[in-house]
């Protein structure tokens, strides 16, 4: 009896998680936060999502520089020159900016990322055609 309500549980739990929701091919979760402590400068990234090998394209940090997190409709080139700019002097604010008005490829509108520089300065950015 007791195998036969675990697995009735089991059941309606799995179809609970699929009622009235989209299509497991459609749900797109990647989540991500960028930070910096001030008292002791350090900064950092936690990355979570459905895809593999996430780490490859949406965190991107260097020490005393900054952190960045791209997301969504990636544009892997964001990461390295976004720390590239912050090394050069650049505010987050003017990174993004920068990064944005020199962004030529298609689906630029679907870009989602966060920068934090190294003296503190945040920018978030979620293009009008980013994944909900």
């Amino acid at each position: 009896m007791k195998i036969f309500v675990l697995l009735t549980l089991a059941l309606l739990t799995s179809l609970s998680l699929f009622a009235g929701g989209p299509p497991l091919d459609r749900l797109v979760a990647t989540f991500s936060i960028v930070a910096r402590d001030p008292a002791t400068e350090q900064m950092g990234i936690a990355v979570a999502s459905r895809y593999f090998s996430v780490g490859a394209v949406v965190p991107w940090a260097e020490a005393g520089v900054g952190a960045v997190a791209t997301q969504a409709n990636v544009n892997v080139g964001y990461g390295p020159s976004a720390l590239e700019l912050l090394r050069q002097g650049l505010t987050a604010q003017q990174v993004a900016d920068r990064l944005l008005a020199e962004d030529k490829f298609p689906g630029k509108d679907g870009r989602q990322f966060a920068i934090v520089d190294a003296k503190g300065g945040v920018v978030t950015y979620t293009g009008p055609n980013a994944p909900k």
